[in-house]
Formats: C-alpha cells, sequence, structure tokens
C-alpha cells in the first residue's frame, strides 16, 4: 500500500476514536463534578435531545435521493409510503425499515429493466 493510504487510514481512525473518546472523557469529568448531590440533574439535559437530532437527521438525509432523477425520486416516494403503512400497521421498527428498502430496489430494478 502506498503511504498516502497509510496516513488516510491513519487519520480515519484517529478521527473515529478522538470522535468518541472526547464526548465520554468530558462527560465522566463533568459526572464527577456534579455527583455531590447524586441526582439526575448531574446529567446534562441536551443529552435528552441527542438521539431523536441523530435519527431526524437521519431520516431528512435518507429523503433526498443520491442521484437526482425521476427514477430516484419515485423509488423514495414509494420506499417512504411503504415504510409508513408498515409502521401504522406494525408499530415497529424492523418490519417497515426491511419493506420500505425492498419497495425502494424493487422500484429501482423495476426502472433499470424497462429502461
Amino acid at each position: 500500500m502506498d503511504s498516502e493510504l497509510w496516513i488516510a487510514l491513519l487519520a480515519t481512525a484517529i478521527g473515529t476514536f478522538l470522535m468518541r473518546a472526547l464526548p465520554l472523557l468530558w462527560m465522566q469529568r463533568h459526572l464527577v463534578r456534579k455527583q455531590a448531590g447524586n441526582s439526575l440533574d448531574a446529567m446534562p439535559s441536551w443529552l435528552t435531545v441527542l438521539g431523536p437530532l441523530m435519527i431526524a437527521a437521519m431520516f431528512g438525509v435518507s429523503l433526498v435521493p443520491s442521484k437526482v432523477s425521476a427514477q430516484a425520486w419515485l423509488a423514495t416516494a414509494i420506499g417512504t409510503l411503504i415504510t409508513y403503512l408498515v409502521w401504522k400497521r406494525t408499530n415497529s421498527l424492523g418490519w417497515p425499515v426491511f419493506v420500505g428498502v425492498v419497495g425502494y430496489g424493487g422500484v429501482i430494478l423495476l426502472a433499470s429493466i424497462a429502461a
């Protein structure tokens, strides 16, 4: 392998490690300082919204097709609609995602065969 590839791999590994380690270390120090009262007030309030915000961000990104074409927009719309309908029926996460991905892939496959 080229040295440039190793440098890129090392930079990616260090960046990934720091994105996980720094918040963990900060939180540990923060909790130790606030531990005197031994209450839930030690936990920052912004942590409660972090999970839903990440899910909303991933959802927003997945609604915009990577390839801008009528076929991609149609597949995205059908996949989203199928996912919503299956979720309304099952109230779970696994089946709606699976069926939505299959619906999206089916539209892309049919569109490529028709073209």
